[in-house]
């Protein structure tokens, strides 16, 4: 079943349990696909990298929240983050992450930080499910100066 499809059967159940916040979540995404994609015919792997982003913005919007001490948006972006990881692929830990760096490293070549770059390119060809910030923390501090 493909991502929108669970998306539909999603917002077929939040309707009938009237369950407000994930219904209004499941449209977002949805409308996030149809945005790219009239007809919704995107593959998972484009659809993941979306929902990815829509996290990342969710995430950013959740810290001015809490800065702002603003209670009932925190708990709402809370929520909608929630109902977001349930489409995004389980994130690594931090051993299996700082193996990956390793490897890619190794692979690449790089030695200084000036190759970052080339390191990130060869991490994502090896799991794109890595977490991309903490992935070039440890490479930053793996590479020398």
């Amino acid at each position: 079943m493909s991502i929108l499809e669970q998306i539909n059967n999603g917002i077929k159940e939040a309707i009938k349990s009237q369950n407000r916040v994930r219904l209004d979540t499941l449209r977002m995404l949805k409308s996030q696909i149809l945005a790219v994609d009239a007809r919704g015919n995107l593959p998972d792997v484009e659809v993941i990298k979306l929902f990815k982003a829509y996290f990342g913005n969710l995430q950013e919007a959740l810290k001015h929240a809490e800065t702002a001490n603003r209670p009932e948006t925190v708990e709402k972006l809370k929520s909608e983050s929630t109902i977001v990881q349930e489409f995004l692929p389980p994130t690594l830990s931090l051993e299996e992450t700082k193996r990956i760096v390793e490897q890619a490293i190794a692979e690449s070549g790089a030695k200084t930080k000036k190759e970052l770059g080339l390191v990130m390119k060869t991490i994502m060809k090896l799991n794109s499910a890595v977490d991309g910030k903490l992935a070039k923390d440890l490479a930053s501090q793996l590479l020398i100066d």
